[in-house]
């Protein structure tokens, strides 16, 4: 995870009562990464930082994990829609992903 972290452009965290509840990291308009916290899902905090990612950082495009449902209807939710779809991962690994790309 250090590797990866150091590999991002922006790197974005939100903390509450010194925990770590997620992290966003972003580089070149596209979200790399986004992390939220089992315990903080659901209280929107999420959608803020992406949406800070958008006006800020000029987000536009994002790659999910389609066995991840749930984050695949996060983004689908916040207008995100799919424009291509590959069987395997970036490492050849077999997690089909979804590309998406910001619809406004």
């Amino acid at each position: 995870m250090p590797q990866a972290l150091a590999a991002v452009e922006h790197l974005t965290v939100a903390v509450d009562n010194n925990t770590l509840i997620t992290f966003m990291g972003a580089t070149a308009n596209r979200l790399e990464m986004l992390f939220v916290a089992p315990n903080a899902r659901g209280a929107g905090v999420g959608k803020r930082l992406l949406t800070h990612g958008i006006h800020t950082y000029g987000v536009f495009e994002v790659t999910a994990n389609e066995q991840n449902p749930q984050a695949v209807g996060f983004y689908l939710h916040l207008g995100f829609a799919p424009y291509k779809r590959t069987e395997t991962d970036e490492q050849g690994n077999l997690y089909p992903l979804p590309y998406m790309r910001l619809l406004h």
